[in-house]
């Protein structure tokens, strides 16, 4: 299971400056739903073989005002999704009442709790940790997270009851794919997921999946095995009586981890939102194969449903690989269409590339186009190679490859991606610079300055 620790306590004690150091990003996802997750941020880490998932809350400890209950409700809602909890203090500050009232609420949430007593910058780990031992919660960890000081250590502690999960590995080899439904909440990512099992009929097992609420199940559909993953579990409608219950950020982040491709189903009635836009770059990102499902299509008019293609063109542009899909998962229409995309995707992802036949296209887009120069020199391309799969990785070598400009690595994705027809699979590229074997030998020639010098002795003996 991919761990999720909570970053939680009093205001300004540094909770995201922690954040940006464990994920090591300014970018992280923003879960934006009004009333569920305004107030949390979500990103991904690793620290020495563990991949984990790391939550930003509000500032919990303090009295104030509606706004203050609403965040400190969200903090809750954070600590109920996760796996382990750091609670982070002020040693400048000390030790307040506001820190007792939060570790007093800790203590009642049976949580694994790692106590980080932050901007203790210039102390001995001793000296910055004795005050906070009367927490009750454990050994603490002296930390500045706003120079990364003892992070590795503060992970090593809270990491402890997990076991290593390698960050985007996973294993599809038993019963076929893992396909992931996610998106915003009511979009319907159940209703397509229920449809597909209600028209396959050949559900072989069903069973919760490691993930709080998340179901994994095996089916049979058109001769093809996979595990369809609903991030909101597989439940009936009565059943569900908290929106909270319906969408959980946490599990939608580890389905999209542990999946072999994703499907990102957006809501056709309220066109592409920036939640939809921040899921899909995620996904991306995680260099997971996606497609993209637009539901309740069949709800719109003709002019309506024109203006959300255009959106989409407008919005999606980044994602052009992906296929999109237009669908009405409660009527059936274009459910087999969506799947098929997906598993397209995720075999397009895991592409074994022969090197001749990466090399030749690596020539023929070097000849259509050829590299620019920087300053004022050449750069070479001389050979390619796969680096890897799911996501497919192709390697590139030559000469200062790494300066090549971003335009003409785009140039170069855009080609390969058309020429391998890898229709959903985020391809990347690596550049790699050999040594110049004749650094520092002025006088040493290259075999073709040989021969040509060769040629010209000969000519002149000749006359």
């Amino acid at each position: 299971m991919l761990p999720a620790v909570a970053l939680v306590g009093r205001p300004n004690v540094g909770k995201s400056t922690l954040f940006n150091q464990l994920t090591r990003s300014r970018d992280a996802l923003v879960a934006d739903f009004p009333g569920l997750t305004r107030d949390r941020r979500y990103g991904f880490g690793s620290h020495d073989g563990h991949a984990f998932l790391v939550v930003d809350t509000g500032g919990l400890g303090e009295e104030g005002d509606e706004l203050r209950a609403l965040a400190v409700r969200q903090t809750e809602i954070a600590l109920e999704e996760a796996d382990a909890v750091v609670f982070v203090v002020d040693y400048k500050d000390g030790l307040t009442a506001a820190d007792e009232r939060v570790a007093a609420q800790l203590r009642s949430s049976n949580k694994p709790v790692t106590v980080a007593v932050n901007k203790s910058e210039g102390l001995g780990p001793e000296l910055a940790e004795a005050e906070f031992h009367s927490l009750g919660l454990g050994a603490p960890v002296s930390i500045a997270a706003l120079y990364g000081r003892r992070l590795g250590e503060l992970m090593t502690q809270v990491l402890v009851p997990f076991a290593p999960v390698d960050d985007g590995e996973f294993d599809d080899s038993r019963s076929g794919p893992y396909v992931a439904v996610v998106g915003r909440p009511n979009v319907g990512k159940s209703t397509l997921i229920n449809r597909l099992l209600g028209s396959a009929r050949l559900i072989t097992s069903a069973e919760p999946g490691t993930t709080r609420d998340s179901v994994h199940v095996t089916c049979r559909r058109h001769d093809k095995s996979f595990v369809l993953v609903d991030t909101a579990g597989i439940r009936r409608r009565a059943k569900v009586n908290e929106f909270i219950e319906k969408f959980s950020v946490v599990q939608s982040l580890r389905a999209i981890e542990n999946a072999g491709v994703v499907i990102l189903l957006v809501d056709a009635r309220e066109g592409i939102i920036d939640q939809d836009l921040h899921l899909i770059g995620l996904i991306v990102e995680r260099g997971r194969a996606i497609t993209i499902g637009v539901n309740k299509w069949d709800n719109l008019e003709s002019a309506q449903r024109r203006q959300v293609e255009a959106q989409i063109d407008r919005k999606l542009e980044f994602v052009a690989f992906a296929r999109i899909t237009y669908l009405s998962a409660l009527h059936g229409s274009g459910i087999d269409d969506v799947l098929a995309a997906a598993l397209n995707a995720y075999d397009a992802a895991g592409l074994a590339l022969p090197t001749p036949r990466l090399n030749a296209i690596l020539e023929r887009a070097m000849i259509a186009h050829s590299p620019p120069l920087v300053a004022g020199r050449r750069i070479r391309l001389r050979y390619a190679h796969q680096g890897g799969r799911h996501p497919p990785i192709i390697v590139i070598h030559g000469n200062r490859a790494e300066r090549l400009p971003g335009h003409y690595q785009r140039y170069l994705v855009n080609f390969f991606r058309r020429t391998l027809k890898l229709e959903g699979a985020p391809l990347r590229l690596e550049f790699k610079s050999g040594d110049n074997p004749y650094a520092g030998k002025r006088n040493t020639l290259t075999r073709r300055q040989v021969k040509r010098r060769q040629r010209v002795i000969r000519h002149s003996r000749r006359h």
